[in-house]
């Protein structure tokens, strides 16, 4: 092999989001919900009403990923589909509460997470995703 395992990118980009998103977690634990589902919340909180599709594009999620996701945000009450060939989904007024809980929650392990890459860390972390978008 022309690389070392531990050098797959791919790999070690999947390991950073694991650790990322445990912090997260820890956080979601009360309510129930994923760290997919807090970002399709986020962004229905930005977006209002939008095809489901759109979702996934936004946050280069795979199609059955993003389904999977509103259908147990559904079940929970926090967003809604209309029966469209193409629904279009946005949040429930719970929804809206949950997003306006969540995001000093969000907020505090953002700056977590933000105090522990450092401005230096953070400034390499976009150009990293700008390189390779």
């Amino acid at each position: 092999m022309k690389y070392d395992l531990q050098l797959c990118i791919g790999s070690r980009l999947r390991r950073l989001s694991r650790i990322a998103d445990g912090h997260f977690r820890s956080q979601l634990s009360e309510f129930n919900i994923t760290e997919n589902q807090m970002t399709i919340l986020f962004v229905l909180s930005k977006m209002g009403k939008v095809e489901q599709g759109k979702i996934g594009q936004v946050l280069v999620l795979e199609r059955s990923t993003v389904s999977r996701n509103i259908k147990l945000l559904e079940k929970q009450n926090y967003v809604t589909r209309t029966s469209a060939y193409r629904p279009e989904i946005e949040l429930s007024k719970t929804g809206k509460e949950l997003v306006q809980t969540l995001i000093p929650l969000w907020e505090e392990t953002m700056d977590e997470l933000i105090t522990k890459l450092g401005e230096n860390g953070l400034t390499h972390l976009t150009a990293l995703e700008n390189s390779l978008s």
